[in-house]
């Protein structure tokens, strides 16, 4: 079993990513969710964190998102992101073009969640768990290996990580840091866990929130009921292991969750394009057993 697991790990290595959707809403006050703020011309900030994934060479993407934004978020995404760096260097290397998608999930926070758990930390930890557990129904070569997070609320440019896909693909710790800041500071940069952290992080997570009842049994005031969905990301990953990580320094970066640094950002000396249609756009898979028949 244990070469099995090293035969496993060195060559079919799989990296879930993570897309943290639901949450607390921000000051934004759109009639649509805060992830489909604008972050440049017809550019979306979920947008943006999905194509993060696919630089990374996430293997899958995991989308954790309110029930009724699955239809709108899935209507600009749709089914699948091509791989960028793969189809680049296929183009560059063997001068044909390798197409490589990555499925996109949609998954739902559960309905026992709503309202008092629903913040990006449950969205992480949610993702993680339907990753994991329909990856091991199918297959321990679909089990993922490793978790890679990618918050739509973090501007930067992606491409920095894409000479370290293959650590971020590994058993190594990773993430990415601004003026030596990362994720453990508040900030909404890209890091990955494991599977052996995510049980430490969903048992802290249910250990330290209150819920309806303090420690004698007394009925909380409303204000403090469920203190669980305000729960930041900072706090509820501070103990995920980093040391020995491969450490991705970016020369800028902006947090977009309100809207003053929202208007920072739009404001700002520096932009990002969103990637050709070829690469992200509304595609859907093909229907199992229906052939594809062209229409001339």
């Amino acid at each position: 079993m244990e070469v099995n697991e090293l035969v496993k790990n060195k060559h079919n290595f799989n990296l879930a990513g993570i897309v943290p959707v639901a949450g607390q809403p921000l000051d934004y006050n759109f009639p649509w969710h805060d992830s489909l703020a604008p972050i440049g011309p017809n550019y979306l900030a979920v947008e943006k964190a999905v194509f993060n994934c696919a630089v990374a060479g996430c293997d899958t993407i995991w989308l954790v998102c309110p029930k009724d934004m699955q239809p709108l978020i899935r209507y600009r995404l749709g089914d699948y992101i091509v791989d960028p760096i793969k189809y680049h260097k296929s183009i560059t290397f063997a001068k044909i073009s390798k197409v490589c998608e990555i499925p996109i999930y949609y998954c739902p926070i559960e309905p026992k969640d709503i309202d008092r758990r629903d913040c990006l930390s449950w969205s992480i930890i949610t993702g993680a768990q339907y990753s994991y557990r329909l990856g091991r129904k199918i297959s321990r070569w679909t089990t993922p290996d490793r978790y890679f997070v990618s918050f739509p609320y973090g501007m930067f440019t992606p491409y920095y990580m894409s000479d370290a896909r293959a650590k971020i693909s590994s058993n190594d710790p990773f993430y990415v840091s601004h003026e030596g800041k990362s994720f453990k500071d508040g900030l909404f940069l890209p890091f990955t866990f494991t599977p052996e952290d995510f049980l430490e992080l969903r048992r802290k997570f249910r250990k330290s929130e209150a819920k309806g009842h303090d420690a004698n049994n007394e009925r909380l005031p409303p204000s403090e009921r469920y203190s669980g969905r305000y729960f930041t990301h900072d706090f509820v990953f501070s103990d995920v292991y980093i040391e020995d990580a491969r450490v991705v320094e970016i020369p800028w970066y902006y947090d977009i969750s309100s809207w003053d640094k929202l208007k920072v950002w739009l404001g700002s000396e520096h932009e990002l394009k969103k990637p050709p249609k070829f690469i992200s756009s509304y595609n859907e898979w093909n229907p199992l057993g229906v052939d594809v028949e062209e229409h001339t």
